[in-house]
């Protein structure tokens, strides 16, 4: 069963087609969406999302047109720039999103669990780390156990280290039943996917396991299947 569909989906950004009728199908389990930055990742993800004009298409997400008023507890969502306040401790944050989406005060505490940030609970968000920080907003998304989380370059600026302990988190978090979408311009995180989107140009040029791709190619590692494939694309 697919979480999100995607069909003839066209938008236009500043007189640009930046996607231009794509037809997608996403499944459950951690999903990547890699490609080069400015290929249109953001601005699909926001589609799925339904915070994106569209110029024509459909994008359906659990069964509901994407943005539609069912979703709003069902998605959570993950931006590149920080969505929480930096004055704030850890669980006030959590606190003040619960109220805004009318959860219960315990949803804080079980989001604050859920990315292993109980004992940071009272530190102020400014003065935690990069990889705390990024946990943070993650349990914002997280908030009311999305049926589906999308997560735009979550790992970002990031260590080696902490996007390690982050991916191991995106998995633990599809094991307990949410579809995560994550995006990300590293190549060699697409091995820690369970299927993988290759964006170029507004276009998925590849979709399916990191063994398929790979074996398609006849290639060892991703990012090499991912250059034989625009060498294809741009010599056909």
């Amino acid at each position: 069963m697919s979480v999100v569909e995607v069909v003839g989906l066209t938008v236009v950004r500043g007189g640009t087609t930046v996607i231009d009728g794509l037809d997608l199908a996403i499944g459950p389990g951690v999903t990547g969406l890699l490609g080069p930055s400015g290929c249109g990742k953001s601005t699909l993800l926001r589609s799925i999302v339904g915070v994106q004009r569209v110029a024509a298409g459909a994008v359906t997400v659990l069964g509901e047109p994407a943005g539609s008023a069912p979703l709003r507890d069902r998605v959570g969502y993950q931006t590149q720039s920080s969505s929480v306040y930096d004055d704030l401790t850890v669980l006030e944050n959590l606190r003040f999103f619960a109220r805004v989406l009318a959860l219960p005060r315990a949803a804080a505490e079980d989001a604050l669990a859920s990315v292993d940030l109980t004992g940071h609970r009272d530190a102020v968000v400014g003065r935690l780390s990069g990889g705390q920080r990024s946990r943070v907003g993650l349990a914002v998304a997280l908030l009311g156990s999305p049926a589906l989380l999308v997560l735009d370059e979550p790992t970002v600026g990031l260590d080696p280290v902490l996007r390690r302990d982050l991916w191991a988190l995106f998995h633990r978090i599809a094991e307990a039943g949410t579809a995560v979408l994550v995006s990300s311009h590293v190549m060699d995180e697409a091995e820690r996917c369970d299927a993988l989107l290759l964006m170029r140009e507004g276009a998925i040029i590849a979709h399916g396991t990191p063994a398929e791709i790979k074996a398609a190619q006849g290639v060892a590692d991703v990012e090499s299947a991912f250059l034989a494939l625009v060498e294809r694309r741009e010599s056909a």
